[in-house]
């Protein structure tokens, strides 16, 4: 089931630290790059675990997927056969598919680029995939030391990839708005030039400093 659109459009305007430190700084996918160059990656995660370097249940999940998905596979990180390329990437944006995060290799990087379609990998390579199997889809996995749940939440910016259960959604929402009030209010004070700043000595005074 896909996130709702209320949700989705939300985010668009979400900065992934602000999820992130609503989420208590304990989740969130490690060590992918984006390969897109500025557009946000949000949507709702079909989940691949492919056999490193082989992407036929990713061939499957492109006839599968509904306008709004993301391909989140888990690749196990191997660097050595690339999972997706410029075609795959075409026939998922016909599809509708909303981007990739790859915890494996891609390659065709420029295309990816040009496309600006958004795209976090592990790495890339010039080497292709096996088409062999085996695989599963729409099962958790795991990315970036992330468990991504089927139907979780993704998002993806300049500062890294983020998910959550789409049932977390509106009280989300609800803390990042407040979480913007309170940098806002932050930012105000550090424009007055004042060497004394609330926000600072709250901090330091906690810790006898």
């Amino acid at each position: 089931m896909l996130a709702p659109k209320a949700l989705t459009d939300a985010l668009q305007s979400v900065v992934t630290p602000h999820i992130s430190d609503n989420l208590r700084r304990m989740s969130g996918v490690l060590g992918l790059q984006r390969f897109n160059r500025s557009r946000k990656l949000v949507g709702t995660a079909y989940t691949i675990k492919a056999r490193p370097g082989d992407n036929l249940l990713i061939y499957h999940a492109l006839k599968e997927i509904e306008p709004g998905h993301v391909l989140v596979v888990d690749g196990g990180g191997d660097p050595n056969n690339a999972l997706v390329g410029e075609l795959i990437m075409l026939y998922a944006i016909q599809r509708g598919c909303a981007g990739f995060v790859i915890d494996g290799a891609i390659r065709d990087v420029r295309a990816f680029f040009e496309a600006d379609f958004p795209c976090y990998a592990r790495s890339h390579t010039h080497r292709g995939p096996y088409k062999l199997g085996p695989g599963t889809s729409n099962r958790d996995v795991t990315v970036g030391g992330q468990v991504v749940h089927p139907g979780d939440v993704v998002v993806g910016d300049e500062d890294g990839l983020v998910s959550f259960d789409r049932a977390d959604g509106e009280r989300l929402l609800a803390a990042i708005a407040q979480t913007a009030r309170t940098e806002d209010a932050i930012k105000a004070e550090i424009a007055t030039g004042r060497v004394d700043q609330d926000w600072l000595d709250r901090t330091l005074s906690a810790h006898g400093l």
